[in-house]
């Protein structure tokens, strides 16, 4: 699943052909995505400026004059730049035609993204409104983590996963931020110590911030706006490692499952 880094690695590689130019027209080859595209969406969005493309959490946001267009990846989704001309593939669901002869196509074979429209705020929208802050802002830091843990008994990997608490720190994330925090993903959240809470916020920071600069990391599915897969996973301390030493201790990596997803850690470097 594209996670944080994937999603802005995508929005930074767009952004800068699609800022200013006008919407030709919307082709939707295929609607039934997790929620059927609004049928309105082609005729509201002809003729408008795209005026910016912002991300929250995982949602990319195309503003236009008159409205946004919030686009989610989903599982297996991907944005492409390209001619218009260039011949669908298979599972291009939607293109976003531009006047500068470019398009923005969106391909997902499994169909768990989204693509809606609001008139509204879309900071408002039932989808955003209620997301936690963002990791990599300025509100999110030791200090936060610490007063959300707030006494709570989940293992402090399952806290930093709960959107409630912090968007967009998915499971590969998490494991390589944990790790870097030297702190066992098991632990109670409410036996984590402030310093433990420093460390690790500067950890998730550090771990999504490398992430974007390499591109994202490509498990499966994930391609860049490019094409072009993403070299974080050639970085992963633990994730993925089962067995194999650890890059700083040499210890054999450990695998789990915690809340029916893979956690992977070093049970000497984390305690």
């Amino acid at each position: 699943m594209p996670e944080l880094p994937e999603v802005e690695t995508t929005r930074r590689g767009i952004e800068p052909a699609i800022r200013g130019q006008v919407i030709r027209s919307i082709l939707v080859r295929e609607p039934r995505l997790r929620w059927r595209v609004p049928r309105e969406l082609p005729e509201e969005a002809a003729g408008q400026r795209l005026r910016d493309l912002r991300r929250r959490a995982k949602y990319l946001l195309f503003d236009l004059e008159r409205g946004t267009m919030i686009l989610h990846l989903g599982m297996s989704g991907s944005l492409r730049l390209m001619p218009c001309s260039t011949a669908p593939a298979l599972h291009d669901h939607v293109d976003i035609v531009l006047d500068s002869g470019l398009c923005v196509r969106f391909n997902d074979p499994r169909r768990f993204g989204s693509l809606l429209w609001t008139r509204e705020d879309p900071l408002q929208h039932p989808l955003l409104r209620s997301l936690a802050p963002e990791p990599l802002s300025a509100q999110f830091n030791g200090a936060y983590l610490a007063r959300a843990a707030g006494g709570r008994s989940v293992a402090i990997k399952q806290l930093i996963m709960n959107g409630q608490i912090v968007v967009g720190v998915g499971n590969i994330y998490a494991s390589e931020a944990l790790f870097r925090a030297g702190i066992n993903p098991r632990r109670s959240a409410k036996r984590i110590k402030r310093a433990e809470f420093d460390a690790l916020a500067k950890s998730i920071k550090v771990v999504l911030r490398a992430a974007i600069r390499a591109g994202g990391t490509t498990l499966r599915d994930y391609v860049n706006p490019q094409g072009s897969p993403g070299y974080f996973r050639q970085k992963l301390y633990v994730y993925e490692r089962t067995r194999e030493p650890c890059r700083v201790c040499r210890t054999p990596i450990k695998h789990l499952v915690q809340g029916q997803r893979s956690t992977y850690f070093c049970p000497k470097c984390q305690k």
